[in-house]
């Protein structure tokens, strides 16, 4: 028993959706699904697994926007993330016209997480990790027995996620990088909310911004 995943880039700024299953029961989650979701659709046919809930790590646009849509659509529940972001899930329509993109109502989630809950895709456990910073209310969920993390905009290859949207902070990020995913250990895979995966050792060794000889 495995978590399989794929990675499935949407809405114009290329947000890593992330699509994950098991592969015992092809019971299935999908992680942040911020919008585009006939190409969400087609890999969950292709993957032939069976959709049981939304994820989301935060409440930005383009990780959210297609959420309500597509929990609808397979009749499951929007799970995540903190609580401390509801004031983004509140601005989703002031987000649209900021971004450009079409009209979102606002929404809450079916349950919020804190830190040290776990969720299950299939018979694989995911921890909740709270990672402030990117924003007040962002969650990493990782896969310990596969050596997964699937970080959202806290951590990227060669990179980390911006501070200077309302109410992030430079501190806490760098915190929760350091503090709570590097103690996770090197070989830790992750797949990042932009961008290509790297590994939280390649990160360690070679990030200007967190890299431990930095």
């Amino acid at each position: 028993m495995s978590l399989q995943y794929r990675i499935v880039p949407v809405t114009p700024f290329q947000q890593n959706c992330s699509l994950l299953w098991c592969d015992e029961t092809l019971e299935a989650a999908v992680v942040d699904p911020g919008g585009d979701l006939g190409r969400i659709e087609a890999a969950l046919a292709q993957s032939g697994a069976r959709l049981t809930q939304v994820l989301l790590t935060h409440g930005h646009l383009d990780h959210v926007g297609g959420s309500v849509a597509l929990a609808r659509a397979h009749d499951v529940q929007i799970i995540g993330p903190h609580r401390d972001e509801q004031f983004w899930l509140d601005g989703l329509p002031q987000q649209s016209r900021m971004f450009g993109f079409p009209h979102t109502d606002a929404f809450l989630p079916d349950r919020w997480l804190e830190e040290g809950e776990q969720v299950q895709v299939g018979k694989v456990v995911l921890d909740v990790f709270h990672t402030p910073g990117h924003t007040p209310g962002h969650i990493v969920f990782v896969d310990r027995v596969g050596r997964l993390a699937i970080v959202g905009d806290v951590l990227f290859a060669g990179s980390i996620g911006r501070t200077d949207f309302p109410r992030g902070n430079h501190a806490d990020l760098i915190r929760s990088i350091r503090g709570k995913l590097w103690p996770l250990g090197d070989d830790v895979e992750f797949i990042p909310g932009h961008g290509p995966m790297s590994s939280f050792g390649e990160e360690r060794a070679h990030n200007p911004h967190v890299g431990d000889g930095f």
